[in-house]
């Protein structure tokens, strides 16, 4: 019988793990590198390592035969989708669904307030001993759009809320009620758009919402609307992101791009109107306890035989 449980930290540096031997299980630690901790065929939950490529995200899975679980540590899937289909039918796949929200949510807000409030332009000032005095945009009384409203959009409507925002509008994959109100379809855009002073992406990538955000989605953004990319970077069309930049109609602010990371000599990174950061909207210090919380209520339903959370698909159904 296989019990391998492969971790991307050591077992002792998750509070509240089951103790292996109770459990019947055996923890290996793999945080991505050359060399695996046993024999795959032998592991039976696979934490897939944080913040590693695709290619190490999926390395092992076409030999994992006995594995039943496999839990990402991010919210998007995107990167262990294509070794889903060399696993066999029942495994459940489980993503990181309240481990992301504070950190990314903190960083969405951070992102808004620097570009409307003119940080980066402080920012160089000081370094070129330049005094840039003058009014700028205030998040207060502006109409926020989020795109993409999961865990991590709400959490970002949480942080909204003490800054007077004139507006919050909400829109997902589907229609649907909340306590601070309705969530529209995707289908809703083309009219929202012209209204939101502020767009903030936050929705997975998946086939529906890739390049979403491209050229006639940038249009009907209105003259001086701000773009906020937390998603991922394939959900904004680069090329036509560039060209409304460099026309000077909107701005943006992206913790995520495409390609990624974004290589040198690349146009967006000096396109004007444009705040970027190294996708690290999850990786603050919030992550790690959130994340060993999970992997512990995880493991210790799975060795109880009972129900998982965060199951995003089952393979073969």
């Amino acid at each position: 019988m296989t019990t391998d449980v492969w971790l991307p930290f050591e077992a002792h540096e998750i509070p509240g793990l089951p103790d292996a031997s109770e459990a019947g299980l055996t923890y290996r630690f793999w945080d991505g590198g050359p060399d695996f901790p046993a024999d795959p065929a032998d592991c039976v939950f696979y934490v897939v390592p944080y913040m590693k490529t695709t290619e190490t995200a999926v390395r092992p899975l076409s030999a994992m035969t006995s594995v039943r679980v496999v839990q990402t540590l991010t919210a998007g899937i995107d990167h262990v989708e294509p070794g889903l289909p060399s696993l066999a039918p029942g495994v459940r796949l489980c993503n990181a669904r309240g481990v992301h929200e504070t950190s990314t949510a903190e960083l969405a807000l951070t992102l808004i307030l620097s570009s409307l409030r003119g940080i980066p332009r402080f920012v160089e000032g000081q370094r070129q001993e330049e005094w840039h005095a003058g009014f700028y945009p205030a998040l207060a009384d502006r109409s926020v759009l989020i795109v993409g409203y999961g865990s991590i959009g709400s959490a970002i409507e949480d942080r909204l809320a003490p800054f007077e925002c004139a507006r919050v509008a909400r829109v997902a994959r589907s229609a649907r009620a909340t306590e601070r109100g309705p969530v529209l379809p995707l289908a809703e855009l083309p009219s929202l758009l012209p209204e939101a002073d502020v767009v903030v992406l936050s929705t997975p990538l998946t086939e529906s919402t890739r390049g979403l955000a491209g050229a006639e989605f940038l249009a009907r953004m209105k003259d001086g609307a701000l773009l906020v990319n937390v998603a991922r970077g394939p959900v904004v069309d680069t090329k036509a992101l560039v060209a409304e930049l460099e026309s000077g109609r909107i701005t943006a602010a992206l913790d995520v791009t495409d390609p990624e990371p974004l290589p040198a000599g690349h146009p967006l990174w000096h396109a004007p109107g444009v705040l970027i950061s190294p996708h690290v909207g999850g990786s603050s210090s919030a992550f790690l306890p959130r994340a060993k919380r999970l992997l512990a209520a995880q493991l210790t339903e799975y060795a109880a035989g009972r129900q998982l959370d965060n199951i995003v698909l089952t393979t073969g159904s």
